[in-house]
Formats: C-alpha cells, sequence, structure tokens
C-alpha cells in the first residue's frame, strides 16, 4: 500500500502544484484574472487528484486478489489526497516566498472591486475591508497560511476518495 500511495500521491501533488504555479503567472501577468483563476484552481485540483481514483484502483488490482472494501480504499484514497494536499501547500509557500508577496492585497483589491460592481454600499465594502485586513494580516503567519492553504485542497481530496471507494469497492473477485 505504501508504494501505491507514495507513487500517485506525489504525482497527484506535483500535478497540482504546478498547475498552480502556472495560475498564478497567468494571474500575475494579467492572462487570467482573480475570478477565473479560482475557478481554473478548483479544476486543476480535480484533474490532479483524480490520481486518487487511479491508484485506489491500482491498490485494488494489484493486492488482495482485486478484492477491495470501501474502508480500505478510502484509507488508501485519503493517504494520496493527503500528500497531495501537503505537497501543494508546501508549493504555496514557496510561491509566497519568492514572489512579491502582496497576494492577499491584491485579492482584498480585486474583491472590492467586485463588490463595488456588484452594487454593495460603502459601509458593506469598508465592512469587508476591514475583515480582510484582519484575514490578511492573519495570513502573514506561515502555520496559519499553511492550514489555509490545505483547507482549499483537503475537501476536494476527501470527495474524491469517498466516490473512488464507492466506485471501486469490490467484495469478491471478478475474473
Amino acid at each position: 500500500m505504501r508504494k501505491t500511495v507514495l507513487i500517485f500521491g506525489l504525482i497527484a501533488g506535483l500535478i497540482v502544484t504546478s498547475l498552480m504555479l502556472v495560475s498564478m503567472l497567468l494571474m500575475d501577468n494579467g492572462t487570467i484574472g482573480f475570478e477565473n483563476g479560482e475557478l481554473f484552481g478548483y479544476a486543476t485540483m480535480i484533474i490532479a487528484l483524480s490520481m486518487i481514483y487511479f491508484g485506489v484502483r491500482s491498490f485494488r488490482d494489484n493486492h488482495n486478489h482485486g478484492v477491495l472494501s470501501f474502508g480500505k480504499g478510502f484509507q488508501v484514497g485519503i493517504l494520496i489526497a493527503a500528500i497531495a494536499a501537503v505537497i501543494y501547500a508546501s508549493g504555496w509557500e514557496v510561491y509566497v516566498s519568492t514572489s512579491s508577496g502582496d497576494f492577499m492585497e491584491q485579492y482584498t483589491t480585486q474583491y472590492l472591486a467586485q463588490m463595488e460592481k456588484d452594487g454593495a454600499s460603502i459601509t458593506e465594502r469598508e465592512q469587508m475591508k476591514v475583515e480582510m485586513d484582519s484575514m490578511a494580516n492573519m495570513y502573514k503567519n506561515p502555520v496559519i497560511r499553511f492550514g489555509m492553504t490545505l483547507m482549499e485542497i483537503v475537501p476536494v481530496g476527501l470527495i474524491i476518495t469517498l466516490l473512488s471507494a464507492f466506485l471501486l469497492k469490490r467484495n469478491e473477485n471478478i475474473n
């Protein structure tokens, strides 16, 4: 199990981190905006975390005569997701430390501009600015930032793990 989890976790982590870095470069040069960056980011997570399905399937087909319980499938999948998530959060830390470091300021500016465009009042925008400034202050702490980054990808990994374990469970060997 360890080999399967490591191989597929590393592949998923490298894919999602590479695509995240590409999306950040595209956002930095203005090719895609923040609103599309978020959509692009979650789409790349789904693509990369599809490795969970392939990892669980590989484990099922190559171990225990093709039999796989939901629990064992879940265990394999969640470990793959955990490895991918740690690589992703680590990649984000590298990006933040080597970039201009003003991601939260850019995000706040973009978010407030979108609120104005959507017709939010000055009071609502000022209130949101206070909340976002507080979040930006917390975001300066690398431990909190790492945890926040994990919370972006872990739910996606959990959903794909649950689906994979359910779809790939097999109570007896089918030849």
